[in-house]
């Protein structure tokens, strides 16, 4: 009996066998009682794991099809990533275009016309953006009463309009200037004021409220309108304008006097990125624009004049009876390119001028030669 007694005990209980855990060691029952396990908690354990599991696939196979692994800044959510293109296709414009568009229930889209497609290639070019920094552009010659002032707000116009950031037009006419009379004037403020409150210039709203709106945006601080000043604008006060322009603008023009070697004139070309060259349609205008080039390059400015662009007013006198031709190819010689802006009454007026009541021919030479002068300035900042 001792002997039977002895054999059961070395043998396990049925519910005694024992048992492997996940680290594949041998636990008792005991062990199990002991540890007070709960196998639905181990079986809840396992689901979860899986759960984990599956997720962290999922979230693997996110990534893989292009999720970033770091957080996108704002910049990253643009038009091309977000827009369903064929959901917001443009509506084309041009008349049998539209009516095409229109009759097949916007079925059949064949596009803008081709005049159109050219104003918009055209605005592309005007609207190049820059990387950093203010370009400056002064508009000279020393000639008056040849459109120096209207090219210079017909300009700025055609830069204002388009392009996204903003445009300026300082009158850096030593005696008084006439620019902030060809834009409606919001302010009685003239760049004598921006001088004198320049201290407390801390911001672009306080600039802005010396300075005249376009309908286009382009902003024109008004030159001194007092005959019995007697201070000139100088150097200094040029600097001190053309210093806050650079700021808060990213084109600043420039409305020069016929005096080319008065002091103001140094500081704008040594600001200057780009130049434009006026000269009427007369034999004398034209000789006069063609030594303003020889001055420049005689005194150290030949990269500029060889960038420079001559904007050819035809509606002076005696355009009609001279070889505007050979005038033209005469300037192509000496500088980058040259525009024929043509007569227009709106202009000739000497009044305000509102952009979109001058004519469409006008305008369209106007958005050339704007085109031209951003080109210009892009690749001499490049370079």
């Amino acid at each position: 009996m001792a002997r039977s007694s002895t054999k059961s005990a070395e043998t396990p209980a049925p519910d005694e066998e024992p048992r492997v855990s996940k680290n594949d060691d041998v636990v008792s029952a005991a062990d199990l009682d002991d540890e007070a396990v709960d196998p639905t908690a181990i079986e809840s354990d396992e689901v979860q794991s899986v759960a984990v599991a599956v997720a962290t696939d999922t979230l693997y196979q996110r990534r893989s099809e292009g999720v970033s692994e770091s957080p996108e800044p704002s910049a990253m959510l643009t038009e091309d990533r977000l827009l369903d293109k064929k959901k917001t296709a443009d509506v084309p414009q041009g008349f049998f275009q539209r009516l095409l568009y229109e009759l097949s229930f916007h079925l059949i889209n064949l596009g803008d016309s081709r005049k159109v497609r050219a104003y918009k290639a055209m605005s592309r070019r005007i609207a190049t953006p820059f990387e950093s920094g203010a370009r400056f552009v002064p508009v000279l010659t020393r000639k008056g009463g040849v459109g120096k002032t209207t090219v210079t707000t017909l300009l700025g116009m055609a830069l204002a309009e388009v392009r996204d950031d903003r445009v300026v037009a300082i009158d850096a006419n030593p005696d008084r200037g006439t620019l902030a009379e060809r834009v409606a004037r919001s302010t009685q403020a003239t760049v004598r004021d921006v001088v004198k409150l320049s201290a407390g210039i801390h911001g672009f709203t306080d600039f802005v409220e010396l300075v005249s709106k376009d309908k286009t945006r382009l902003h024109v601080p008004a030159s001194d309108t007092d005959p019995l000043l007697s201070e000139a604008f100088d150097e200094d006060d040029y600097n001190v304008v053309a210093d806050h322009a650079a700021r808060f603008y990213s084109i600043v023009l420039t409305d020069c006097g016929t005096g080319i070697v008065h002091s103001v004139m140094k500081p704008t070309l040594e600001r200057a990125n780009g130049l434009v060259i006026v000269s009427g349609g007369s034999i004398d205008e034209a000789r006069l624009a063609s030594e303003t080039l020889t001055w420049l390059e005689a005194n150290g400015w030949a990269d500029l004049v060889k960038n420079a662009v001559v904007a050819l007013n035809t509606a002076t006198q005696g355009t009609n009876v001279v070889k505007l031709d050979e005038i033209e190819e005469h300037f192509l010689s000496r500088v980058r390119d040259v525009v024929r802006i043509p007569y227009d009454p709106m202009l000739a007026a000497g009044s305000v001028i509102e952009w979109d009541k001058i004519s469409p021919l006008t305008r369209e030479t106007v958005r050339e030669l704007a085109a031209l002068v951003v080109e210009g300035i892009a690749e001499s900042t490049e370079a």
